[in-house]
């Protein structure tokens, strides 16, 4: 078990915290951020200090008063932190979301927070509100990162919001500075002052198990809370520079741009686009980065794809060397005592039956890194020190891929509602197979739970399973205007309950077993809320009940149980043998009913995110019952189901 120290010199806010680095670091560097050339430029602190304070001032003479709610529609970029820093010295709070988001979400939030200002990436965001401008009454004004052409321009023009440029509005904050810069400067900081670690500093909309999104509410408190601890699971190096690439509304890249700030390092913009990183990665060559699944799998995929087109020796050596890799860290682990112990394991005979393997495989794991483990590094620039995966969980062989090739990729595990990191694979004593060491902000405990339900608030013992609870100051004030989901989730203790099923091991680290909680993430970090969908599917006079699947997964399945009658009613029409049920539904004409029904219901034109389409499905011949699948309440027992019907799960994946 670690010993851990905190960091308690940090201040009481993060506006306070970016002035203490620009007042420490003066011309370090904070941002690259490439102009129309696809060339790098660098902002110092000092200077990225400055834009705040003049964009703060600004945003004061618009109107925006301590205390608002303002949305920040955009993806990562330079401009992002500028804004949210600008908005969080004023005392306001920004309501975030990604480019991505359809249109019906973000006239939701923006509706739902009384957002009267407005931030967006590109015109098109705005259109999205514009589309049924009646349902965000409150907006006044807008303001534009990305100016519009042709078309979009005229859209917007006469559009009864106020349009800015975001351009306009930091020159016209920069005169103001100008003007007088003691005292405007004097100003903003005064304010910064007046935020107090229990203010609201961000409200993130997640989706909830009825398909309306939650405003999870993180303070100041929240984030300097596992600030004050980071630097114990990611040594960096003053300088260093990570490369983001991940939607910065998410709350996972979103601590990251405060780490990159408490670490005193820097940060580069690109897109988790393999062709443009790996070019980006080549240009700035940055030590640190963060990713999802489906980007550390792609990369390894592509790395295999460009193996197996060279073919020959090469392609024989790379598999070689890999599979020796693999051994040998396995090996290593059990010598140095970094396997995870669900049951109490011996150390002592771990390290009797790995040493010698150990000791045998090294130099041809040695040789392996100077033939070709060496070359794979390099192309994420020849400088990556340490990755970091998140928002979802990593997958075994993935895993394994990457430690076979000496590259160090930490995965971590949280939620939103905690900030979000709750621990991350300790880099001193990385153990595979689970989700890391237990910030020591946090109290953990492991609870029994039936049908996702806390049954016995005793903390199980290390190895067994049950439902994850957390209390400490990261824990969000609760959810926006909802009470009633907040008390549903924190108990009158405190605890969280994160609504995954987990054990904690012998060694103080997390291993996640499921989630109880319905909400699922791909393997792209996409946060979907199956009920939707599901309510969707349920339209169909084909299906009876249906549950979708994909957690950590590339895409979405589901499980349909076929309504009966109709589906009897339907072969009789087409001249099918009703004879055998079982026969009846593994049919090509059944099969073809039922995808065509899943695609005209579930579809971009209905609403729905590609992501959110289902591309595989089984049918089960019988009906879910209460008890088994089904809750008291006929809820469905999502983790329950996962475990009957395993072996049709897996087929669809």
């Amino acid at each position: 078990m670690p010993k851990f120290t905190y960091d308690e010199s940090l201040p009481k806010n993060l506006p306070l915290l970016l002035k203490m680095r620009a007042e420490e670091l003066e011309d370090a560097v904070l941002q690259y951020s490439k102009d129309k050339s696809g060339k790098y430029l660098p902002y110092s602190y000092r200077q990225v200090y400055n834009e705040v304070i003049s964009l703060a001032l600004a945003l004061k003479e618009i109107g925006i008063k301590r205390g608002a709610n303002v949305a920040l529609i955009s993806d990562n970029r330079r401009e992002w932190l500028l804004t949210d820093f600008a908005l969080l010295s004023l005392g306001c709070a920004d309501v975030p979301r990604g480019c991505d988001s359809m249109g019906t979400e973000i006239r939701f939030i923006i509706s739902y927070a009384d957002c009267e200002y407005g931030f967006f990436e590109t015109p098109h965001q705005l259109e999205k509100v514009l589309e049924k401008k009646d349902e965000c009454p409150k907006l006044k004004t807008a303001i534009l990162f990305n100016r519009p052409a042709g078309d979009e321009a005229e859209k917007i023009g006469n559009c009864g919001i106020k349009i800015i440029y975001f351009d306009d509005l930091l020159n016209r904050g920069k005169d103001i500075l100008d003007s007088d810069k003691e005292n405007h400067v004097a100003e903003i900081e005064k304010e910064m002052e007046l935020t107090q670690p229990d203010d609201v500093a961000t409200i993130i909309f997640t989706s909830g198990t009825t398909g309306v999104p939650k405003g999870v509410m993180l303070t100041h408190k929240n984030y300097r809370t596992q600030l004050t601890v980071v630097y114990n699971f990611i040594p960096c190096t003053p300088g260093d520079i990570w490369l983001s690439v991940l939607p910065v509304w998410h709350s996972f890249e979103r601590i990251i741009q405060y780490f990159i700030l408490t670490l005193k390092t820097s940060v580069a913009y690109s897109k988790p686009v393999a062709q443009i990183m790996l070019s980006d990665m080549a240009q700035i060559k940055p030590g640190w980065m963060c990713g999802v699944p489906r980007l550390w799998e792609g990369l390894a995929n592509g790395v295999n794809k460009a193996m197996i087109k060279k073919g020959g020796i090469a392609l024989k050596l790379f598999n070689f060397f890999v599979s020796v890799g693999k051994l040998y860290v396995h090996q290593k682990e059990k010598t140095l005592g970094w396997i995870c112990q669900f049951k109490k394991r011996s150390r002592l005979l771990d390290f009797i039956c790995g040493v010698i393997p150990f000791i045998l495989l090294w130099p041809l794991h040695k040789l392996g890194d100077i033939l070709v483990f060496r070359k794979i590094r390099a192309k994420f620039g020849g400088k990556m020190k340490i990755a970091i995966s998140g928002g979802g969980a990593l997958q075994k062989d993935i895993d394994d891929f990457y430690r076979a090739i000496n590259f160090n990729l930490l995965e971590g595990y949280g939620l939103s509602e905690t900030g979000p990191v709750i621990s991350v694979r300790y880099l001193k004593q990385p153990r595979p197979g689970c989700v890391g060491v237990i910030f020591p902000t946090f109290d953990l405990k492991i609870c029994k739970e039936e049908n996702g339900v806390v049954v016995d608030s005793t903390p199980l013992k290390p190895g067994e399973k049950g439902m994850i609870l957390v209390k400490g100051d990261q824990i969000m004030k609760g959810y926006y205007k909802r009470p009633d989901l907040t008390e549903a989730i924190i108990d009158k203790d405190g605890y969280l309950n994160t609504g995954d099923i987990g054990m904690v091991t012998w060694d103080n680290e997390i291993k996640i077993t499921g989630r109880a909680k319905d909400t699922i993430v791909l393997l792209g970090g996409e946060n979907i809320e199956p009920a939707v969908i599901e309510s969707q599917l349920l339209t169909s006079d084909y299906i009876e009940s249906t549950i979708v699947l994909g957690q950590d997964k590339k895409y979405l399945g589901c499980l349909i149980v076929p309504s009966k009658d109709n589906i009897i009613e339907f072969a009789k029409q087409n001249k099918l043998d009703t004879t055998d049920y079982n026969t009846l539904l593994n049919t090509e004409e059944v099969k073809a009913l039922y995808t065509k029904e899943i695609g005209s219901l579930v579809s971009v034109s209905n609403g729905f995110r590609s992501c959110e389409k289902i591309n595989r499905f089984a049918l089960l011949p019988n009906s879910f019952q209460v008890g088994i699948e089904l809750s008291a309440k006929q809820e469905m027992m999502r983790y329950k189901i996962a475990k009957k019907y395993e072996k049709e799960i897996a087929s669809l994946f």
